[in-house]
């Protein structure tokens, strides 16, 4: 059994004041009590508030609990709390307030985020909301992988399985078998990072992101160009992603252990991963197609030119371009997984999907629904306190100065979610009754779908039910 796998968080502030939900306002019409309210907060919110005058916060935001005893107590009645629209409009409808919100305090403690004030929320919503998973091991005390009680493995490998073992004739050998297995990579989390959106790829935390690949074990997917200068220590932690192949490359390609290239036609693909597997046999070949309506043919074609991982990509929001009616990305993991089963070769090929994964709870929702590991970007980006206002696209400064964050403040933020991702994905593995994530991998069983309940139960009173739009779920379920 390998030994067990620990990340370790390190409480690590953000340099800006994040924006909270709610604010305090504080009107005029002070009557001067001599025994204000503020001296007897609770949580000294008044006494320990601070100004920021770069960016413009107040502290008091971030540190009240939201009692509100100084609101009910304030004999002036000048103490109200108020939604903060700073905080309320951020990202867009599905990089919620609340994700970004979730993401960068995950970055800054390392713990997985606990409420305790219980749910309050529509029991349905679109998207990954439209699915639940199953935790009937919950009840379990002995199911406790996040304090190293149980080993729970979260590892997983890329690259083709050997399939069956036929010795040639005459050659019973396992000698001789066992240097005709097809190379493999195994890192210890089900997820990597991929190429950063907006104008991130220039920042100069790209060998931090390096050097956190190679910490947690896991991979990081780069432009070929940026591999110089320090990020090029971390190489064989990088996924170089080579738009076209040059002469150029070739001492590159010597030295991963992986490349990703671009899904073009099946020939064009074809030649080059010939071409790259010319230059190095050993190395893996990630084909990186974004996702349209037909993909289920392109993969399984993939799959007969033999196809070692294939790299699915979503829109930002996880949504399928070019597909009647527009399938969201859990939807279109279940049909390739399903398609590939059917076909008897899903074990040939690694499946690696990325677009819209938000949360610790998508990457295992997707891994449930078939997927073998999943890419993040944005999430990187959040543990860096971006706050998703695509000025950059615009010619703007960044509000937070994301280009000037030292280095080691944004390794350690990063290593920080990923250690809180790991933590909820031991807490959902343990819950389930599960004690290697590659077990997951497309129990469908272990998950409710909402448009299949809906179906099964109201299909047989009034007929086949339409299928409510994702959008719609939550106001559906609330009316």
């Amino acid at each position: 059994m390998p030994r067990k796998y620990f990340l370790h968080p390190k409480p690590t502030p953000g340099r800006f004041i994040s924006p909270r939900p709610f604010g305090i306002i504080e009107g005029a019409g002070c009557l001067h009590c001599f025994n204000c309210v503020k001296k007897n907060c609770p949580y000294e919110v008044f006494k320990k508030r601070k100004f920021n005058e770069r960016n413009l916060g107040d502290t008091a935001d971030s540190l009240c609990r939201n009692c509100f005893r100084c609101v009910q107590s304030c004999y002036g009645r000048i103490l109200l709390k108020t939604a903060n629209p700073e905080y309320w409009l951020q990202g867009d409808e599905y990089w919620t307030p609340e994700i970004i919100a979730s993401n960068r305090a995950q970055a800054e403690t390392g713990r997985i985020p606990v409420s305790g004030g219980g749910y309050n929320g529509p029991f349905a919503g679109p998207h990954f909301d439209s699915m639940w998973t199953d935790m009937s091991e919950i009840v379990r005390p002995t199911r406790d992988g996040i304090h190293g009680r149980e080993y729970i493995s979260t590892a997983v490998d890329l690259g083709k399985n050997p399939g069956p073992f036929i010795f040639p004739e005459g050659q019973a050998n396992l000698q001789n078998l066992l240097k005709e297995l097809p190379p493999r990579v195994e890192i210890s989390l089900p997820l990597i990072g991929d190429l950063l959106p907006l104008q991130a790829y220039r920042l100069p935390q790209l060998a931090a992101l390096g050097q956190v690949a190679q910490e947690v074990n896991t991979l990081m997917i780069v432009r070929a160009e940026e591999i110089e200068g320090k990020l090029e220590q971390f190489t064989p932690w990088l996924i170089p992603f080579l738009p076209a192949l040059g002469k150029d490359h070739y001492q590159l390609l010597s030295k991963v252990r992986l490349v990703q290239v671009p899904y073009l036609d099946r020939q064009q693909t074809k030649n080059i991963v010939k071409d790259i597997k010319k230059i190095n046999p050993h190395i893996l070949v990630i084909v990186r197609i974004s996702l349209p309506g037909q993909t289920e043919d392109i993969v399984l074609d993939l799959v007969d030119l033999g196809g070692e991982i294939i790299h699915l990509l979503a829109d930002e929001q996880g949504k399928v371009p070019g597909s009647p009616p527009q399938l969201f990305l859990k939807d279109m993991i279940r049909k390739i997984h399903l398609r590939l089963v059917k076909e008897k070769c899903r074990d040939q090929v690694t499946l690696i999907f990325g677009g819209g994964i938000a949360l610790a709870e998508h990457l295992a929702k997707a891994i449930i629904c078939g997927a073998d590991l999943v890419s993040i970007d944005l999430p990187l980006l959040l543990a860096m306190e971006c706050r998703l206002c695509r000025g950059c696209l615009k010619g703007r400064s960044c509000p937070v100065e994301i280009e000037n964050a030292d280095p080691a403040w944004a390794r350690q933020r990063v290593v920080n979610l990923l250690a809180a991702w790991h933590g909820q994905i031991l807490e959902e593995l343990g819950a389930m009754g599960i004690r290697d994530v590659r077990r997951l991998r497309g129990e469908s069983g272990r998950a409710i779908f909402l448009a299949e309940i809906e179906q099964e139960t109201f299909g047989q009173i009034f007929g086949p039910v339409s299928k409510v739009p994702e959008e719609n779920y939550v106001s559906a379920t609330q009316n």
